[in-house]
Order: C-alpha cells, then structure tokens, then sequence
C-alpha cells in the first residue's frame, strides 16, 4: 500500500510549527505499525511584506532540515508572492488570498490533495467576532470549517476546537524554535485590533468566551447548510431556462428571496452579493415591471416580461456616423460589429418594407430627433416617447436606425415606421435586430 503525501502550510509561527512537528511524529508512530513512513510536504508562503521575511523561509527550511535528520519524510516547499496592492485595497485580503493560492499550487505539485492548517479555537472566535462586526449572515458567521474541499484541495484545520494554551504547551514541552511575526502587532490590521485591544477585555468578562463563540460558529455553519438546501430547493422552482421567474421569487417572501438572490447570483456571477445589495433587490424587485440594476464589478440584472437575468456589461462599440448598406433585398441576414449585432432580413406578404427599398438603406446612430410613426393614422413622436409608450427597456434600445434617404425606416426594438409599410401582394420582407450581448438573447424589433 502506498500511502498518499500529506501537506502542512507552515509560517513558522508558533502554531503551524507544532503542527508540522506533530505531523511528522505521528507518521512516524505510523510507520512503526505499518513498516511505512508517511511523506510530508511543508508549505512556505513568503509574502514580501516584511523585512524579516526571508529569515522565516530559512528558520522553517532548516527547522525541516534537522528533523529529516532525525528521519521524517519531510520535504520543504517555498512560494514566493507578488503582491501589488493598489490605493483601496485591503491587504489582509490580497494576502490571504494570494496565500491560498500559492499553497494550493504547492500542494498539487507534490501530489498533496490535503493540506493541513493550524488555526484553534482562539482563531475561530477571533473570525466570528470580525464576520459579527462586518454584518455577515450565516455563511460568514460559520467561520472556518474544519474541513472543506476547494478546487481539488482538502483543507483541513484539526485543532479548530483546541486552545491556544494546548499549543503553546505542546510546544514548551519539545523546546520547538518558531518565530514571532512582527506584523502581529500592528494595529492597521483589524484582526489585531480585535486580539490586541477586545479580546483581552472580552475573555477576562467571559472566560468561556472562545469555546461559546466556536460553538456559535458551529451553529452557524449547521444553520448555513440549511440555507443552502432550502435556496437550491427555490432554485429548482423559480428557474427558467435563462434567468429566474420573477413573480415566482418574489412569492417566496423576503428572507426565502433573499436567499435565493444569493445563491443564485453566486453561481451566475461567480461572486457573492453583498448583502446591502441583496436588501435593495429584494425591497425593488416586487415593484418593479422592467429594470435594471447595475452590480457592483462587471455585471447587470434586467427584469424584462416577468424574467430576471443577469448579463456581463460588455463596452458598448462606437457606431459609425453613417454605414451605407449594401443591396440587402435577396439578403436573409447581415452582421453589423460597427453596432453590435446582425439584421435579419425575413420575406412576408405583408406588414413589411418593399424589397426595392432595401437596396439603398443606410445605418446611423441614434442622434436625437428622430420621428417614429408606430402605426398608421397615429401622429409621428419621438423615439423617446415612442419607446416609454411601447415598454421598451434601456437595454433594448442600442442598435442602428435604417434610414431610406431622410425617411426612418427601422428603430431596434420598435420595427418599421408605418410609413415604409409596403402594401399587400408587393414584394416585402420584415426586419430584426439582435444584439450581441452577454446573457441575453432577444431579438430588438419585429417589423
């Protein structure tokens, strides 16, 4: 039997020290039962942020050197990261997540599919009070979990419900050398506010404080669970093929909306909302017939004929001043990327423009002006008017106007100006717009 590689992340800290320590004297007893060693990989992030850095890639290289002299399986592994934090960027949250990057990259390298980490209970209620104190739901409350799969990667914290005095014991009984990180002390951080300022006030009220908030994080985590499971439940009711029922989500009530709003964009998006955010949508969302909501990053949310999508915002291209088209009267589709999208050209026996007139159209953008008649015997009005009469959203509204000559032709999303329509029995034919545009697939103006 071969035994599959075990990762530790390993700062040189204090905790990470006797839990790479206790790894390796676990496998050894391991190995006296089964006659294997198991192999360790040790995992070194050098983040770059701080003068001493490089003595802490030395102190835990050397520190895997002597106890492979004593005969661990132990390999040593070093990233080095990049950061560039720019003006507004938390650097707590670049690190932490250029952390887990580089120690997920490590581990597969090694052929680790789990990796350790040596967070205790102390850690886990620090986490829960800053998830408090930022307003996070259950999800964030949960904290960290003792073990979870992520991108390939099993991550495993197996002192969460251990005191720090545990470590710090374990660690005076080997005599184990680690090092004192000096940012730890830096008040610009709100995890060491919270531990430097709080938490000794906090735990000299409530001793029990660290074991109640782990086991609140606990209870968050069981209550997360359930939310997930009622939220793919909604999912499966209120979904349609691109987007939700709006009408339907909107039955479940506030909170069930809510939490169906967060999955869903989660997966859609591939970020979680932020909670603010989801407040607003919820309160709007039932009273609204068309929107749009713009998201914070790259996305937009369109309700449009009761169905609520969400789409990428794409750069709007710069329409040329004028585009004369070509003879489009034996045409049945013609792609524009100067505005975005193809015309479809479709032959009818009536409700069309003659085919004599598609042989001299031109393209143009919108200018202000415009005069769109929507049916005969009605007065021509501004596009503007016509598109608010018509329930035409923003979104609908891009895309070229066709002109004959001066004479409007065609408005994306309004169809033919009723005083191009051609009479029956002459040759004719309809014209569509779509619009290239992430997450959305109608087509703007039937004539």
């Amino acid at each position: 039997m071969t035994l599959r590689p075990l990762a530790v992340a390993c700062s040189g800290g204090r905790d990470s020290i006797a839990l790479l320590h206790a790894t390796w004297r676990a496998a050894r007893v391991l190995a006296d039962d089964t006659g294997q060693l198991h192999p360790i990989h040790a995992l070194h992030v050098h983040h770059g942020l701080s003068r001493h850095a490089d003595d802490w890639l030395a102190h835990c290289a050397d520190q895997c050197a002597r106890w492979r002299d004593k005969g661990a399986d132990l390999q040593f592994h070093a990233r080095h990261l990049r950061l560039a934090p720019k003006s507004g960027d938390s650097v707590e949250a670049l690190a932490r997540s250029g952390r887990y990057a580089a120690l997920a990259d490590m581990a597969r390298t090694s052929g680790c599919d789990t990796v350790l980490l040596a967070h205790h209970r102390e850690d886990q209620a620090e986490t829960f009070l800053l998830q408090a104190l930022r307003g996070a739901g259950a999800a964030g409350l949960a904290s960290m979990p003792a073990s979870i799969w992520r991108d390939g990667i099993c991550w495993q914290r197996p002192w969460l419900r251990h005191p720090r005095a545990a470590i710090e014991a374990y660690v005076a009984q080997h005599g184990l050398q680690h090092i004192e990180d000096d940012s730890n002390v830096d008040p610009r951080y709100a995890r060491n506010r919270l531990r430097l300022q709080l938490w000794p006030a906090l735990t000299a009220a409530f001793p029990q404080a660290p074991q109640v908030l782990g086991d609140a994080a606990r209870h968050a985590h069981d209550a997360a669970e359930c939310l997930q499971a009622l939220a793919e439940i909604d999912l499966g009711a209120v979904a349609v093929e691109d987007g939700l029922d709006a009408a339907a989500a909107v039955a479940l009530g506030g909170a069930r909306l809510r939490n169906l709003l967060h999955l869903w964009l989660w997966r859609t998006a591939g970020e979680p909302p932020r909670a603010s955010w989801l407040d607003r949508l919820s309160r709007e969302l039932p009273v609204c017939v068309d929107a749009r909501w713009l998201m914070p990053g790259s996305g937009e949310l369109r309700l449009w004929r009761g169905v609520l999508r969400w789409g990428a915002m794409t750069p709007q291209a710069t329409p040329a001043q004028s585009l004369a088209l070509p003879d489009l009267h034996a045409e049945r589709i013609w792609l524009l990327p100067t505005f975005g999208g193809v015309l479809y050209i479709e032959r009818v026996t009536q409700g069309g423009i003659a085919l004599d007139l598609l042989r001299r159209l031109t393209a143009r953008p919108r200018s202000g002006g415009e005069q769109f008649q929507r049916a005969v015997g009605t007065p021509p009005r501004a596009l503007k008017k016509q598109y608010q009469q018509a329930g035409v959203p923003a979104e609908g509204r891009g895309g070229p106007l066709l002109f004959s000559g001066e004479q409007l032709v065609f408005v994306p999303g309004l169809g033919l100006d009723a005083r191009v329509v051609a009479p029956a029995g002459q040759p004719q034919a309809t014209l569509r717009w779509h619009a290239h545009h992430t997450g959305d697939s109608t087509d703007q103006g039937t004539g």
